[in-house]
């Protein structure tokens, strides 16, 4: 699995100053079957050049863990699970990664990051492979809405046109999105705007890259909704 580069201008601001310690999570989600998703992440820390040994000219790489999981869709219930260490500090280190194994049977939506910190924080775990699952816990629930799009059976996860549908019939479709974060609060921006019968502003993302490809934003709202001609439902 290669690496994904920082931004160009991640650092740019500060490259003046002498680097420390570099952190990466890589995390990135498949479709294993139309009822379950592999997620795999890394974690891997390395020093800049020249910090443990003096003339060093290349990075240092002290950690690397990488965990993969399967996860049922649309519950998100872990149903196996594998923990690698490939770089580690100590020989003992790798003896923990079957305790790991207590994920399987855990939903990985909501309460998923307290329970990771009951089963392995501290001496229960390896302080960096317990960071990363709980890294890993948002792309499980940001692949949901990729699954959805991709299945025939889904129903629509994109709010329908003004006039389609009643504020409740609305409110029940982006239930998914109830209290995730501040602006789906309830009461709060977005279903304020659905109550008051307020047509829901695409992503933001979603109109620039409307607008650079030359589209519609009605091909990306039939898309979400199941109504494109690729959806194999149709």
């Amino acid at each position: 699995m290669s690496s994904v580069p920082l931004e160009d201008d991640f650092d740019t601001d500060i490259s003046h100053l002498q680097k420390l310690h570099q952190r990466e999570y890589e995390i990135r989600s498949y479709v294993k079957t139309p009822e379950t998703i592999l997620i795999r992440g890394r974690v891997k820390d390395t020093k800049p050049p020249g910090v443990y040994f003096d003339d060093d000219p290349n990075p240092l790489e002290i950690h690397k863990m990488v965990i993969d999981l399967i996860i049922e869709f649309p519950d998100l219930v872990i149903t196996d699970t594998n923990v690698r260490m490939e770089t580690h500090p100590h020989g003992y280190c790798p003896s923990i990664v079957d305790h790991y194994r207590e994920l399987i049977g855990l939903s990985i939506a909501r309460g998923f990051t307290h329970k990771v910190r009951e089963l392995f924080g501290g001496p229960k775990g390896c302080a960096h492979t317990t960071a990363l699952l709980q890294a890993m816990a948002p792309v499980a629930v940001q692949s949901t809405w990729s699954m959805r799009i991709l299945s025939p059976t889904e129903q629509m996860i994109a709010p329908p046109l003004a006039g389609e549908a009643t504020p409740e019939e609305i409110r029940a479709r982006m239930a998914f999105n109830l209290n995730t974060c501040h602006i789906w609060s309830d009461p709060g921006p977005m279903f304020d705007a659905i109550d008051r019968g307020e047509e829901v502003d695409p992503p933001l993302w979603a109109v620039k890259r409307a607008d650079e490809l030359g589209q519609s934003l009605v091909s990306w709202r039939e898309r979400m909704s199941g109504r494109s001609p690729t959806n194999p439902s149709n």
